[in-house]
């Protein structure tokens, strides 16, 4: 059996520099493995047998090596850089079968730009995204308290939780600091989105 390549996702770990730069999550501590880690998805597939094809293989590779949350345009905008020949039904179905095999994840991300999914390697924990509504930007949290909110839904209810998604829409600290501030408004005039 082959030794699975183990690598942080660089969507979450390119944010912040003041953990280890090498996997950097506010969950992260020495004695724990990164939560961001994620294995090879070329290796998952060989090992079960999924037959690679030079088109399969090349979105196979942009999704693993991204750098940003991909949708399905930009995915096939990508790899037809590196294999002209391939098509949207191409994309879509490599897709279809890592989400079957779940290997990745889709994301609604709140609708951030229209009614976009978008995809990322399954990752050692399930993680918060943040996502900015103004400039776009999306953070991924891995924390232990996220990690208590669910082993206490599964205990309040009685229930086996096998996948769990945050999605939080918002500013991020950059948009945020060039905001000038509102007035509140009193909370009967509220208009609710």
């Amino acid at each position: 059996m082959s030794h699975l390549v183990i690598s942080c996702d660089p969507v979450a770990t390119k944010a912040c520099s003041h953990f280890d730069p090498n996997c950097d999550s506010v969950a992260s501590r020495a004695d724990k493995p990164c939560p961001f880690q994620r294995n090879s998805l070329l290796e998952e597939l060989e090992s079960r047998g999924v037959r690679l094809t030079a088109q399969r293989r090349a979105v196979v590779e942009i999704i693993q090596e991204a750098d940003c949350h991909l949708d399905a345009a930009s995915l096939l905008e990508l790899a037809q850089q590196k294999q002209t020949k391939i098509d949207r039904a191409t994309v879509y179905r490599t897709l279809e079968l890592l989400k079957k095999l779940r290997l990745i994840d889709e994301l609604d991300l709140m609708h951030l730009k229209g009614e976009k999914h978008y995809y990322e390697v399954k990752t050692r924990r399930e993680h918060v995204h943040l996502a900015c509504f103004r400039c776009g930007r999306i953070e991924e949290v891995s924390i232990v308290l996220f990690e208590r909110l669910k082993e206490q839904i599964a205990a309040h209810a009685d229930f086996e939780l096998q996948v769990s998604r945050l999605e939080i829409g918002g500013l991020c600290r950059n948009c945020r600091t060039k905001e000038p501030k509102r007035k509140e408004m009193p909370r009967d005039h509220r208009v609710a989105c």
